[in-house]
């Protein structure tokens, strides 16, 4: 994990013509963990809405290093008869296996190498639980309902209960995931996600 948050930043700063002291370390730290929490949750939910539950847990999953782009992963096929019959909510309990498995010790990892705040780092959860579940109703309209029931089951988890918003079209995070700090001078709009708190404050 120190690798990629080194290689990450230093891809940032050869992006943006800059010297590696220009890029913080924890705004590099960000970028991993978002990443990743992404590409972990998003075929997690993906499946859930399926009515299957996916296991992405370490022990299982291959994954190769990329500098930048999502990262190639492959899961264990589900087991027979994990399939419910048709879409809908995934059996078991695969939100607490995502979370408390997979999601809690990378934001944990992340943590320990990088002093980032862990409202940033969990906002990060939140944003790619949003994400997800947004994917997967523009790609099918169909499903749009059973992803937003999904997001919804993993906002419930204590760990995403601060966020003031619901997941959604309009959903803003209640933390920056740090990224403006890449841009020189004040934050602005240009500078900031689709779904930063930031938006909302320089908005006024």
């Amino acid at each position: 994990m120190a690798d990629r948050i080194a290689s990450v930043r230093a891809a940032l700063a050869a992006r943006g013509s800059l010297s590696l002291d220009a890029i913080e370390p924890r705004v590099a730290a960000s970028a991993v963990h978002l990443g990743l929490t992404a590409r972990l949750t998003a075929p997690v939910l993906g499946a859930a809405v399926l009515g299957c539950p996916l296991d992405v847990r370490p022990a299982g999953l291959w994954w190769q290093e990329v500098t930048s782009g999502p990262v190639p992963l492959s899961a264990p096929a589900p087991e027979p008869g994990a399939r419910a019959d048709g879409p809908g909510p995934a059996p078991g309990d695969w939100d607490r296996v995502l979370f408390d498995e997979v999601l809690a010790p990378v934001t944990a990892a992340i943590a320990r190498l990088v002093p980032v705040s862990g409202r940033v780092l969990w906002g990060n959860v939140a944003s790619a639980v949003n994400a997800a579940a947004r994917q997967v109703a523009r790609e099918r309209p169909d499903l749009a309902g059973n992803a937003a029931q999904a997001a919804g089951r993993l906002f419930d988890n204590a760990a995403l209960r601060g966020e003031r918003n619901p997941p959604g079209p309009a959903f803003l995070r209640s933390s920056c995931c740090l990224f403006y700090r890449l841009a020189p001078g004040s934050p602005n709009l240009s500078a900031t996600c689709g779904d930063c708190v930031l938006r909302a404050r320089t908005a006024r």
